[in-house]
């Protein structure tokens, strides 16, 4: 098949959605498949500190556009960014004909996939990820009907677990039918434990990801004067919330114990995890955590939260500690539990890692997305309505943040 994939945020961007698009994108060119990706990517260098920004890198046996986000980057203006990815999407279509089109997220990319897919006579996948269920659509009523649009009448929809697919139900009354489970993944070969035991030291304990308080980088920080035992704490990444992270470890008195690593590439992130013994994601939701999966793969004990995406592969004192998401004390006793009770800490990694190892296999995945679009190869998009009203939303002044 020809498929084009249309990304909202690729490497270099810091998110999780890069991850799941170059696993995706690998796994189809193995599998024998033509792809295109096209990509949104900041050139704006203060919108691009928050995500990681510039031109998509080029990806081995798949052809990468680029397509700067003008329009987000001038005050929030997605629906010009809609019309310049259903042109691009056009434009290569012309040129040599696609089998199938997949958007990662539902607003802006799954909307303007849909509507080319409508236009081109294609089938449309879309693949719903965090933000789509925890906050857009409840920004302003441009973005629900866009949303409950492609919640409606996409040709399938990608959601990674059952509690994310609850949330949305919950929220904007789509029906569970409507949702294909796909779990989140992660490639075992290149995320795997340390080969030598740990050294002697503090126990070191690493947040990575997107420096975001939404994802609970600054309730660790408040938890960590009240952790006893010898720890090490590392916050790798980029994200809306450096410099306030920053101050607050400096008004904690932090400085010394914590150490603010910034940008990581996607290759040396094995190694990052690897010279670390617990992963911390006190996260208030997700759509399905690819750090977390990363971390029981490079054989980390895991303290996360009971939130949406994370419940879905972590089980209390089974595989990983979950506290309820802002419950500074709370996680502050359980990173105590796992730092001072090796045995504590051996036993959750060891389960995190079998399951991962079992469960999460990018080839497993891989195939199941490849059997769906076999399944929709031959059903064009329906029709439905593409005018939207313009409404004011919270997001065009923050749209980063979307």
């Amino acid at each position: 098949m020809r498929i084009c994939f249309v990304s909202r945020r690729f490497f270099p961007a810091i998110s999780g959605m890069s991850i799941y698009a170059i696993n995706l994108l690998r796994q189809l060119v193995a599998a024998g498949h033509d792809v295109t990706m096209i990509s949104q990517y900041y050139g704006d260098p203060a919108r691009a500190r928050v995500y990681g920004g510039g031109p998509p890198p080029p990806v081995s046996g798949v052809r990468v556009v680029g397509l700067e986000a003008l329009g987000e980057q001038d005050g929030g203006d997605f629906e010009r960014d809609i019309d310049a990815m259903v042109e691009a999407i056009a434009h290569d279509h012309a040129v040599n004909p696609f089998d199938m089109l997949h958007a990662q997220y539902g607003y802006p990319t799954g909307w303007a996939t849909m509507i080319a897919a409508r236009r081109l006579g294609l089938p449309c996948v879309v693949s719903i990820q965090g933000g789509d269920g925890h906050w857009v659509g409840s920004c302003c009523e441009t973005h629900r009907l866009a949303m409950v649009r492609v919640l409606d009448h996409a040709g399938a929809l990608l959601i990674g677990g059952n509690s994310f697919a609850g949330e949305v139900h919950d929220r904007l009354r789509t029906p569970l039918d409507r949702f294909t489970i796909v779990p989140g993944a992660v490639d075992t070969d290149h995320f795997t434990p340390a080969s030598k035991a740990a050294p002697e030291g503090p126990v070191r304990l690493l947040y990575h990801g997107r420096v975001d308080r939404r994802k609970g980088v600054l309730d660790f920080l408040q938890a960590l004067p009240e952790v006893h035992g010898d720890w090490h704490a590392t916050i790798s990444g980029i994200g809306p919330d450096v410099d306030s992270a920053q101050a607050l470890a400096t008004e904690l008195g932090l400085t010394d114990r914590v150490t603010f690593s910034g940008y990581a590439d996607y290759d040396a992130v094995p190694e990052l995890y690897r010279a670390h013994d617990v992963f911390v994601s006190p996260t208030y939701a997700e759509g399905f955590s690819n750090t977390i999966l990363e971390a029981m793969a490079c054989g980390l004990a895991v303290v996360s939260c009971h939130a949406v995406g994370v419940v879905d592969c972590v089980r209390d004192n089974e595989n990983g500690l979950l506290t309820d998401p802002g419950d500074v004390p709370a996680l502050a006793a359980s990173l105590t539990s796992v730092i001072t009770d090796t045995s504590l800490r051996r036993r959750l990694a060891t389960a995190a890692l079998e399951e991962c190892r079992r469960v999460y296999s990018w080839d497993a995945v891989g195939q199941q997305i490849v059997g769906i679009y076999r399944d929709l190869r031959n059903q064009p998009q329906a029709a439905f309505d593409t005018d939207l009203p313009i409404t004011p939303c919270r997001f065009r002044s923050e749209p980063h943040l979307l």
